[in-house]
């Protein structure tokens, strides 16, 4: 019986932060996933660098305090589990919130799946699916 090849997938922060730190419902097949290996964690030294100043946000640090949770346990998921790339060159399709340009990049350069909330990325699905790149497929 042969084991499926694990999917390659990019997470944007906010995912991230419904995985570890809201333990989202939702994401919970995608957390699940990941932690077993099913899924391939794809990220740079700027999405991390991003998760760590996210987890500083007051509204952050807020949920952090209240579940007793400090944000380097957050941290310490990302540097288990996600396989750092160098940045990836410039995707053909820009989005509007350079902010997310780097999970795109990442995502076509790999063509992984990207899972994302953001708007501005969810509008860019045709897009994306063009490059090869399934916006957040079922897990």
């Amino acid at each position: 019986m042969s084991v499926p090849a694990p999917i390659q997938r990019v997470l944007d922060t906010n995912i991230v932060l419904d995985l570890w730190v809201f333990d989202e419902p939702r994401a919970e097949a995608l957390r699940v996933s990941v932690e077993t290996g099913n899924t391939h964690w794809l990220a740079t030294a700027a999405m991390r660098e991003e998760l760590a100043r996210v987890l500083a946000y007051p509204q952050i640090v807020k949920r952090l305090t209240h579940r007793d949770l400090p944000a380097s346990a957050v941290l310490g998921h990302f540097d288990r589990w996600a396989q750092l790339h160098p940045d990836a060159p410039k995707a053909e399709y820009a989005c509007k919130d350079a902010d997310d340009q780097k999970f795109i990049d990442l995502a076509v350069a790999h063509t992984a799946a990207l899972h994302s909330k953001d708007a501005q990325v969810l509008c860019m699905k045709k897009r994306l699916e063009r490059c090869g790149v399934p916006l957040n497929p079922a897990t």
